[in-house]
């Protein structure tokens, strides 16, 4: 069986993810087959890029997401535009939709949102005073 899941990039305490298509067999960061979008979770708004064609075409030969990448579908709408997409609308119509929410968005601050401290200003050194 395939599904579509997370695998998990990027530094320690740092985790980014792309949506891939894997065996179900095949461990999280182990082999996959095709790459069909990125999830940053840090970034505010959260960034999800997904190529919503290959996304459709593994969805309709049997891909099975995963629980995680099934809230993601939900909230960019893939699903319902997929349920759309197997009633008989055109792809090219729907792609075109996905692109204006895409556009409509607010690009993702490069900064993460968790963990961010600011970096202390170095403490000024008290001299003792000279009797």
């Amino acid at each position: 069986m395939v599904r579509i899941r997370l695998r998990r990039t990027g530094a320690k305490k740092r985790a980014s993810y792309r949506i891939v298509v894997a065996d179900k067999e095949a461990p999280r960061d182990g082999a996959f087959i095709e790459t069909v979008g990125l999830y940053n979770p840090r970034t505010q708004p959260e960034l999800i890029q997904l190529r919503e064609d290959r996304v459709y075409y593994w969805l309709g030969v049997g891909a099975q997401p995963s629980d995680a990448v099934q809230q993601i579908f939900r909230k960019t709408g893939t699903l319902e535009r997929f349920e759309r997409f197997v009633k008989g609308e055109p792809v090219e119509a729907l792609l075109a939709e996905a692109e204006a929410r895409l556009q409509a968005l607010q690009p993702a601050s490069l900064r993460t949102r968790v963990g961010i401290k600011p970096i202390p200003k170095p403490k000024k050194k008290v001299e003792p005073a000279q009797a």
